[in-house]
């Protein structure tokens, strides 16, 4: 049965997989919060609530990725560490190279739309982002 799930989900990304072209990068930029995550045997965990975002911040597909907590004012608080990361073509598909002083992964980008970003890393976990929209209490 498990097998049975993980292929249907795996056609369900490649019939969905959108054909990302060089301008879409730019949709990275933002803050995304993590929807879910999917496990190589095709076990997916929601994500209700999140403490901490993602920050993207890209130019001509070089920039930096920083987790922020959004505060109930609209502000975010940060503790300052970034991640290097580099937008990069391989083959037909689109990776996100992170660097840090502890290590570099890449993450393919497997869907980029202007409120969904799909990631795939190198342990084929999936990760399902939606745009983050601020909240405020005022």
């Amino acid at each position: 049965m498990k097998k049975v799930a993980f292929l249907f989900l795996a056609m369900a990304l490649i019939s969905c997989h959108s054909n990302i072209k060089k301008e879409d990068i730019n949709k990275l930029n933002g803050y995304w919060e993590i929807k879910a995550v999917t496990l190589e045997d095709g076990q997916t965990k929601d994500y209700k609530v999140n403490e901490t975002i993602d920050y993207f911040e890209l130019k001509e597909g070089i920039g930096f990725r920083q987790k922020v907590m959004p505060q109930f004012d609209g502000k975010f608080l940060t503790n300052n560490i970034k991640e290097k990361i580099r937008v990069f073509q391989k083959d037909n598909s689109y990776f996100i190279e992170s660097k840090t002083d502890y290590g570099k992964w890449n993450e393919e980008i497997i869907t980029l739309e202007d409120s969904t970003l799909v990631v795939k890393n190198q342990q084929k976990l999936i990760y399902t982002y939606k745009r983050f929209k601020p909240f405020s209490i005022k």
